[in-house]
């Protein structure tokens, strides 16, 4: 089956960077696909935003361009070995300097997924929200690293398929500037009330940048963006 340069395959999670990353596809490519995973992440909460996300673009999708979801299950990681971003252990600075909700080979495993699902969809693109800016500082979130991986994808998936990452060099700041120059105040509250990013789950309370318990890495970073968008409009 040939590719279809103008399809896309997003890797949604349900977090503030992949919602922004689906309103992106949208206004380029002619259909998009979703794909989310399940790994047993601590913040399955996630998994619910997603779905709610999906409604959300999908309610304002008169082009129809928005096309099936996918889900896959990835058990693997948690028979690894926990992490902090699969278990109630406690986040803070582990081996190498990273954070221990580094969960090793997560988007290796996920982009190798995504790049077997798009081409049994016939889709040549895929998108993933991955930032090299994000203050967390994984390794396979680095541009390096995808454009590694998007090279062996290619030469061991189809030589056809690639890899967008729209947010890769942008800071948090600037993907708030992003969604709002997508969708406006509609879009950027939709992010606000529905995506979510706290590596703890926390949905109890409600900040002016959304939903998270405001003290882990994810939400000092998204808040952080939040408050620099908003000083800088």
């Amino acid at each position: 089956m040939d590719l279809d340069r103008h399809s896309a395959l997003v890797l949604l999670s349900g977090g503030q960077d992949s919602a922004t990353c689906l309103g992106w596809a949208l206004a380029r490519y002619d259909r998009v696909e979703t794909l989310g995973f399940d790994y047993g992440q601590r913040h399955r909460v996630e998994l619910e935003a997603r779905q709610k996300i999906r409604d959300w673009y999908a309610a304002r999708d008169e082009g129809r361009k928005l096309g099936e979801d996918h889900t896959l299950s990835v058990p693997a990681f948690n028979e690894i070995g926990a992490t902090a971003m699969t278990a109630e252990l406690e986040i803070e600075t582990g081996r190498r300097g990273l954070p221990t909700t580094f969960l090793p080979g997560r988007n290796v495993v996920f982009l190798a997924l995504a790049g077997a699902l798009a081409v049994r969809r016939g889709i040549g693109d895929l998108v993933g929200g991955m930032c090299q800016t994000d203050a967390a500082g994984y390794p396979d979130c680095r541009d390096d690293t995808i454009q590694t991986l998007a090279q062996a994808l290619a030469l061991g998936i189809d030589p056809d398929l690639k890899v967008e990452t729209p947010l890769m060099f942008r800071s948090k700041a600037e993907t708030w500037a992003l969604a709002d120059e997508l969708g406006g105040d509609e879009l950027t509250e939709m992010i606000r009330e529905t995506s979510h990013t706290c590596y703890k789950g926390d949905r109890s309370q409600r900040h002016n940048w959304g939903y998270g318990c405001g003290t882990c890495p994810a939400c000092v970073e998204r808040a952080r963006g939040h408050a620099e968008w908003q000083a800088a409009k």
